[in-house]
């Protein structure tokens, strides 16, 4: 595995365990307010939505950014517990019916590529996980990352923090040996590995 990939890794790991204990007790403590009475509050509402959001991110990051060690596997509950917290009834969808069990060093370079397919969804649609692995994304309206996607099928360019998931894509699916392919046609996204 690259060191620098591994370390990286490492780094988001660590930055996502110590970041869910304070926002799960401040979940908790949105509980404890909400036997006071205080529950249906529109302000109550809005902090435990965005704590729920924030948990939900958090995980799908320590997943999609985070080490996976070698034999460690993902119950198809907890994936799609993941990324309902993640997607959160946004504009974008993720239609993965039943995943099963993945290995998680696999389910990072799935989530790596929902996380780069989203970011072409800016405008809403759908991104499809069939097995084997092939991620697609469908909608009307792209964004158009001509770049990021080059550097993600390893072009020269740069990306930004914000597109930091297209240069670990090919990482990921370089660690489990296979190659990445991915093809951009009108309306449609297709990452294979």
């Amino acid at each position: 595995m690259d060191d620098d990939f591994d370390l990286a890794a490492k780094l988001a790991s660590r930055i996502c365990h110590d970041l869910i204990s304070p926002v799960g007790a401040i979940g908790n403590g949105m509980e404890l307010l909400a036997m006071t009475g205080l529950k249906g509050s529109p302000e109550l509402a809005l902090v435990e939505e965005s704590v729920a959001g924030a948990q939900g991110r958090i995980r799908f990051f320590r997943v999609a950014f985070g080490r996976a060690e070698p034999g460690q596997a993902v119950s198809g509950s907890e994936i799609a517990d993941t990324l309902a917290g993640y997607i959160g009834g946004g504009r974008v969808a993720v239609d993965w019916p039943e995943p099963g069990a993945v290995p998680r060093d696999e389910l990072r370079a799935i989530f790596l590529a929902i996380n780069c397919l989203e970011v072409e969804l800016a405008y809403g649609g759908v991104i499809t996980v069939q097995p084997g692995w092939e991620i697609v994304a469908q909608a009307e309206r792209m964004r158009g990352e001509e770049e990021a996607w080059c550097v993600a099928q390893g072009g020269p360019g740069e990306v930004s923090p914000a597109k930091v998931q297209f240069a670990l894509l090919p990482k990921a699916v370089a660690a489990l040996g296979r190659d990445l392919e991915v093809v951009r046609g009108d309306g449609e996204i297709v990452v294979r590995f």
